[in-house]
């Protein structure tokens, strides 16, 4: 049985992304491609509403190009828990209230049992001083978290 992977908004904006000039995000986005085209096949990809919503943001054609790459990964139920964990997780200071959009990430990534939540979101949710408490929350929900990890964490794994 191949393991869940929630993508998150991240993980398609650099995919999708021209390469940047700032030598640390450029290395991200390769580390991204690899994984996507290496990776990728390894793993049962899902997304939600919300990524949907973040990635079609912004410029049209580039928005365009995001949201085409999301069509084809099944969508998420955003339901009335995973808004419940996102709360919990803002309540308790696991994230900050400003993150508030992550919160939800997280709250439906483990609502719905995915084993990993792909991101470069370091600041909020693969952060390592976070990443306890925020499994200390959906487990007080009742739920398994999901290993919350960037790209290259993840390369190379066999499921």
């Amino acid at each position: 049985m191949r393991r869940s992977v929630y993508i998150e908004t991240t993980i398609i904006s650099y995919l999708k992304a021209w390469p940047s000039r700032d030598l640390v995000r450029a290395a991200e986005q390769q580390i991204t491609r690899e994984w996507w085209d290496e990776q990728r096949p390894k793993f049962d990809l899902y997304t939600a509403q919300r990524v949907l919503i973040e990635a079609g943001a912004g410029d049209a054609e580039a928005a365009a190009e995001r949201l085409a790459v999301l069509r084809e990964l099944p969508l998420l139920d955003t339901t009335e828990r995973a808004i419940q964990v996102a709360d919990m997780l803002l309540a308790s200071a696991a994230l900050p209230e400003r993150a508030d959009r992550d919160a939800l990430h997280v709250g439906v990534a483990a609502d719905n049992g995915m084993d990993f939540l792909l991101t470069w979101n370091c600041r909020h949710l693969a952060n390592a001083m976070l990443r306890d408490r925020i499994e200390e929350v959906c487990e007080e929900a009742g739920l398994r978290p999901p290993k919350i990890c960037t790209p290259d964490e993840l390369m190379g794994a066999e499921p």
